[in-house]
């Protein structure tokens, strides 16, 4: 979904932000890149954060299945294909948490408790543009400021609103600030599909 060349990870510095339950550190790590990823959940006590994880995932399956015309499961293989690698995902989460505390931080956008150029890359994840119809513009122009202020390059997937994947109601006004505020926006393609239509990341980077 980032579009990312795995043979270029190594000794890469990335933030994985919204991060959640995902396996990408753990994965990312044994390529040779440096992860840290972040979400407001690592404050929570290890089986609580095992059993939110869980029903997260059970609630973004909700939204598909409620909103079934709207997403593809080709890429998957299935429902149920999907399903297991989730429950698998998780299961790597568990343990590269348990065992490597020190790579997954509590924090939350739009304040990220990092330097300036601190990382090469930050990805996110169905966070911004997925929430938009609750997190308006204002903090998306925050959220994409503070994630080019710690990493020299940013990419966003995918670009559209939840459930039904109407677009951005405020994509054009919040592309206009990015770049008052010196920094340079595009969306690109990428290989992966899940929600119709969204097949693109935006990047960010500074000029």
């Amino acid at each position: 979904m980032f579009g990312l060349d795995v043979t270029a990870l190594d000794g890469l510095r990335v933030l994985d932000c919204s991060a959640g339950a995902s396996s990408f550190a753990a994965h990312a790590r044994g390529l040779g890149c440096r992860t840290v990823a972040v979400d407001p959940a690592y404050a929570l006590p290890r089986d609580q954060l095992a059993t939110t994880a869980a029903e997260s995932n059970r609630n973004g399956r909700g939204i598909a299945l409620d909103n079934a015309d709207r997403f593809t499961w080709e890429w998957y293989g299935g429902r149920e294909a999907r399903d297991r690698m989730r429950a698998r995902a998780l299961g790597e989460f568990v343990v590269d948490y348990a065992s490597r505390r020190g790579g997954y931080v509590a924090a939350a956008l739009p304040q990220l408790p990092f330097g300036a150029a601190a990382f090469d890359l930050a990805l996110c994840s169905h966070l911004l543009f997925t929430w938009a119809d609750q997190l308006g513009h204002g903090w998306h122009l925050a959220a994409l400021c503070e994630l080019a202020r710690v990493a020299v390059e940013v990419r966003v997937f995918p670009t559209l609103v939840q459930g039904r994947g109407e677009p951005v109601p405020f994509w054009d006004a919040l592309m206009t600030d990015l770049q008052s505020a010196g920094l340079t926006t595009q969306r690109r393609h990428v290989p992966y599909e899940f929600q119709v239509g969204g097949n693109t990341m935006l990047v960010v980077t500074s000029r």
